[in-house]
């Protein structure tokens, strides 16, 4: 079957839709988020005619669908979880108890980030000369900076590494106040700017160029969702700086507010994310 391509859309370098005409006189529509997180196409008869998906083959789909339970669980958790911390900071007085309920939070973080890039990384590809999709064998890494999807989703796993470091370094005693701004803020503010652009580059691809609002696209509610979470995040980074001098931090009713809905932020994104699959 062969095809002529009509429309190529997208954001910067990347390009997140194609459009074309087959040889039936069908419009095939190829999505980058439609088909990492739905492993299809979409294929209309006509202009007017009402859009029918194109599956890619079965295995394929339950690689993405068990990809997308894993990474919708653990973003719930790792929400949940910080949300938990924060409100614990608030109301209490002892630190390596909230602290590690973050640290558990961070894993179930590092395992959404995780199944994310999988999901990026084992998403079918378009075949040649047809409408349909071409599985792609296992495989645990890929390198392709070229992808928006992959792309993003591996600044946001590397965002979660980073947090780690944060999270570690801050069940350490007796530090001064540089020690602390250089071991537990500045990762934490570098965690926030990949998630940031990571989610930036999210926006990006579900819009197929600048971000605009999309509020019947599922796919845009969760990207949407975890943006703002990830600007709370930032807000509290910045508010958590501990001042040289006095050993005080910025606000720390400010980082702890900040933490508390941005990670309610991520829950929800996690929630609405069970329901995007194959």
């Amino acid at each position: 079957m062969g095809r002529t391509e009509e429309l190529a859309e997208g954001a910067g370098p990347f390009t997140t839709k194609l459009t074309w005409r087959n040889a039936e006189g069908d419009i095939a529509i190829w999505e980058s988020r439609a088909v990492r997180k739905l492993g299809a196409l979409t294929v209309r008869a006509g202009e007017d005619a009402k859009a029918v998906r194109h599956p890619a083959d079965t295995q394929s789909l339950k690689r993405l669908g068990r990809l997308n339970t894993i990474a919708a669980v653990a973003f719930t958790l790792g929400g949940s979880l910080f949300a938990l911390g924060a409100a614990y900071a608030l109301t209490s007085s002892s630190p390596t108890a909230g602290v590690s309920i973050y640290f558990a939070g961070g894993l179930f973080f590092n395992t959404g980030g995780y199944a994310s890039l999988l999901q990026s990384v084992n998403a079918p590809r378009r075949r040649s000369g047809s409408d349909t999709l071409e599985p792609v064998p296992w495989r645990w890494w890929s390198y392709e900076p070229m992808r928006i999807d992959w792309l993003g989703t591996f600044l946001l796993f590397a965002g979660t590494l980073v947090f780690g470091i944060n999270l570690l370094d801050s069940f350490l005693e007796g530090l001064t106040s540089r020690q602390t701004n250089r071991l537990v803020w500045a990762p934490d503010v570098i965690g926030c700017v990949l998630f940031l652009i990571s989610g930036q580059l999210a926006l990006a691809e579900v819009s197929h160029g600048l971000a605009s609002l999309r509020v019947h696209d599922l796919g845009w509610w969760i990207v949407a969702v975890n943006q703002l979470g990830s600007a709370l995040f930032m807000v509290a980074a910045l508010a958590d700086f501990t001042v040289p001098g006095t050993g005080n931090l910025v606000s720390a009713a400010v980082a702890d507010w900040g933490t508390l809905t941005g990670a309610l932020c991520f829950a929800v994104g996690g929630v609405l994310q069970a329901f995007e699959h194959p």
